[in-house]
């Protein structure tokens, strides 16, 4: 995998934590995943239908906006791809917003990405993790557990939702949570796209 460190970043073997708002507890009888907006009918999965699709191994470099960067993480989980078999998307869909849980509400937080870039084996909605200095486990609680979503690289890492709950398809692009508190739409780490 292509090593290049974007401008204004450091490298770490850490996989440093940071979220807004407090850790939700997973209870799998209740979680489920929703596929909703603009889509010709909303399709929800149960945990156990969502481990049941077809998974996918990738290793993604990470980059956050807070300037640290972690190479060659090997994560394993359901690319995007998969998620998009369950619904018809409406014509002129070109956007996506990944929610996720934040104190509480399972829809709190939320961000926008173009879909096109997202349909390769580095989008990955993931639930195990390892490195050079960690075999196979679990992601935990604060990196997001049960399910997280892995951006590719060319997205900085708050795009990568935790505790995610659904997709919401769109036409037109949609700021997110961070970016509606100023961050950048489009967040390319190596054009040091950090703020709006």
């Amino acid at each position: 995998m292509k090593k290049q460190l974007p401008p204004g970043q450091f490298e770490t073997e850490k996989w440093p934590i940071l979220h807004s708002g407090d850790v939700p507890e997973f209870n799998e009888i209740t979680w489920d995943f929703r596929l909703f907006g603009e889509v010709k009918e909303e399709h929800s999965l149960s945990y156990k239908e969502i481990m049941e699709l077809p998974k996918t191994i990738s290793s993604v470099n990470m980059h956050c906006v807070t300037t640290w960067s972690k190479f060659d993480t090997t994560f394993e989980g359901i690319a995007l791809r998969e998620l998009l078999k369950f619904v018809e998307i409406n014509e002129g869909v070109k956007y996506i917003k990944i929610y996720g849980y934040y104190n509480g509400d399972r829809f709190g937080y939320s961000a926008n990405l173009p879909l096109e870039p997202l349909l390769g084996d580095d989008s990955l909605f993931v639930y195990r993790w390892k490195d050079k200095s960690h075999d196979w486990q679990d992601i935990d609680q604060k990196h997001g557990y049960p399910l997280r979503f892995i951006p590719p690289e060319v997205f900085y890492l708050w795009k990568g939702s935790k505790w995610v709950s659904g997709i919401e398809f769109m036409k037109e692009d949609e700021a997110g949570f961070w970016e509606e508190l100023g961050y950048s739409m489009t967040a390319n780490p190596f054009k040091e796209e950090r703020y709006r």
